[in-house]
This record gives C-alpha cells, structure tokens and sequence, in this order.
C-alpha cells in the first residue's frame, strides 16, 4: 500500500525551460562555429591569390633590409606552386611616409579569370629603422622577395 506521504517526482516547468534554453543556446554557437568554419574553408579556396601572400614577404624584407622610397618589386606566383596561379602577376611600390622609418607598400596582383581581368590590392605600412632619414645612401632596398630560397 502507498502512502501519502510519497510525493510525484518530476521536473518542474521552470526547469524544462531552463533546459530548453540551455540546450538552443548551445545548438546556436555550434552552428555559428560552423557557419564561419565553412566561410574560411570557402576563403581558402578562392582562386585569386591573395596580395597577404606578397605583405607578409615584404615585412620580412623590412625586418632584415633596408627599405627605399620609390622601391619597385615584381613577380608571379610561382613559389607556391608552377600551375595554381598561372598568368597572375604581382607589382610592389614602396613609399616612405616618416622620416622615421615607416613606409607604406601598395601592392597589386593581377590576372585573368574565365576572360576577365582580375585585380586585388593592399596596402600596409612597415617599419624599417635602419632606412629612415636617408640613411640608403643611393642602395638599392630589395634583391627581390625571399620565396622559394
């Protein structure tokens, strides 16, 4: 026989509520994370090179060589791989913007599409120390980019 003082046990409302919410809460962020994973993994797959790739050489060069105003570099894509991005092409112009060592890079990649001419551009500044105040003397900044060496 049962007794009375046996009470129901079960959740109350308020804590299937709470739980729900915790539970959507959680299937949002997972599918945020996954939403931004697809966009990336979409990004990297982009078949126009990135001028980033030639920026990120650039601030190396500025780290260990002297910088110029008026600099020049060109190039292709040949250092990532013979045939990923045949016929583009990328161009490099330095610029001093202080007479303390920082110059900005404009960079411009071009190429060709499905017959359309395709062209990104980027510009970023980067501290050279040693080359400010005309401290070149007259040298040329770059031997080129370091790729592939």
């Amino acid at each position: 026989m049962k007794s009375k003082t046996d009470s129901r046990r079960g959740f109350t409302l308020m804590e299937v509520m709470i739980a729900v919410a915790i539970f959507f809460m959680a299937i949002a962020s997972v599918l945020q994370l996954m939403a931004r994973g697809l966009k990336m993994a979409r990004a990297l797959q982009q078949d126009v090179p990135s001028p980033a790739f030639i920026a990120s050489d650039l601030s190396q060069i500025a780290i260990t060589n002297r910088l110029e105003d008026g600099g020049s570099l060109s190039g292709d894509f040949s250092f990532l791989s013979s045939k990923l991005y045949d016929g583009y092409t990328w161009d490099a112009q330095t610029y001093e913007v202080s007479s303390n060592g920082l110059f900005q890079a404009d960079i411009i990649v071009t190429g060709q599409r499905e017959n359309t001419v395709v062209e990104r551009k980027m510009s970023i500044l980067l501290f050279s120390p040693n080359s400010g105040n005309g401290a070149l003397g007259g040298r040329t900044a770059f031997d080129g980019p370091t790729f592939g060496r």
